[in-house]
């Protein structure tokens, strides 16, 4: 049972009366089916399709709560703020007012419920600062574990969500609601069937970074082109934990058998986590 106080989430605050319609209209969850005791995982896509942050939604009162990661923060801001445009919307970073607190195994009054294993709770700063463990690592690995991506600076536009998984079982993208910027190309995907490209969990002995690129030495596109250096995925979440590196990265469907090392043919060998 733990209580991690998140230090690395921003949090804006969407008010007025349009906030609601507003929220809908950006991002790629159906907003409506939010209740008061969840948290909804969204995409914010550009208008190719690409995720420019995953962004955790939560219904408060009459207003509702963006949490993301806090080196998108002025990204994020300011394009929302360019689409208020007439609307009665107002947004506030409330990032030092409001503090976020990591559940794992553990429920509470205030908690909003990622899923069956973790939950944010949004309090007062100050009354929260105090005991909690800054535990980040152990956070993070629980993400991981319940296959949570992150999206950073480093791999913000670079990714579509089914690639992130979004799309299964409509996790973070409704399929019947209405437009939002890039609905047409992730529709498209969508009804087009199958991803080529997957998020899967990995393992190493070695460090990775975010965004390192992931590499298949048998694979054909490289072999056909001649090329060494052909990316097949990329390095999305990652945490170090105990002596080993885990990861969350995208990589083509067709070689989640074959052998995948980072960046080029000599780099740290990845091994498949098989828990999907």
């Amino acid at each position: 049972l733990m209580k991690i106080l998140l230090k690395n989430r921003s949090l804006l605050k969407i008010s007025g009366k349009d906030c609601e319609e507003f929220i809908q209209n950006q991002f790629t969850n159906d907003i409506s089916k939010l209740d008061y005791t969840k948290v909804q995982i969204n995409a914010y896509c550009q208008h190719q399709g690409k995720v420019i942050a995953l962004i955790w939604v939560i219904r408060m009162n009459e207003s509702f709560l963006l949490s993301f990661p806090i080196d998108l923060l002025e990204k994020i801001e300011n394009r929302l703020k360019i689409f208020v445009i007439m609307s009665d919307v107002i947004i506030e970073n409330v990032s030092n007012v409001l503090s976020q607190t990591g559940l794992i195994n553990e429920s509470s009054p205030n908690e909003f419920r990622i899923n069956d294993d973790l939950a944010i709770e949004i309090g007062d700063l100050v009354v929260q600062a105090e005991e909690l463990e800054e535990n980040q690592i152990i956070w993070e690995k629980a993400l991981l574990d319940s296959h949570l991506p992150e999206i950073y600076n480093v791999t913000s536009e670079k990714l579509v969500p089914q690639m992130l998984n979004l799309d299964i079982n409509e996790l973070g993208v409704s399929f019947s609601k209405g437009c939002y910027p890039g609905q047409e190309v992730v529709a498209r995907l969508h009804y087009l069937g199958s991803a080529k490209r997957r998020l899967f969990s990995f393992k190493s002995n070695q460090e990775m970074l975010i965004g390192d690129s992931l590499y298949c030495a048998s694979s054909k596109t490289a072999l056909a082109r001649g090329d060494r250096y052909k990316g097949s995925g990329i390095v999305v979440s990652k945490v170090k934990y105990n002596s080993l590196f885990y990861c969350l990265a995208t990589l083509d469907v067709d070689l989640i058998n074959e052998e995948i090392t980072l960046n080029n043919e000599h780099g740290p060998k990845l091994e498949k986590i098989n828990d999907e």
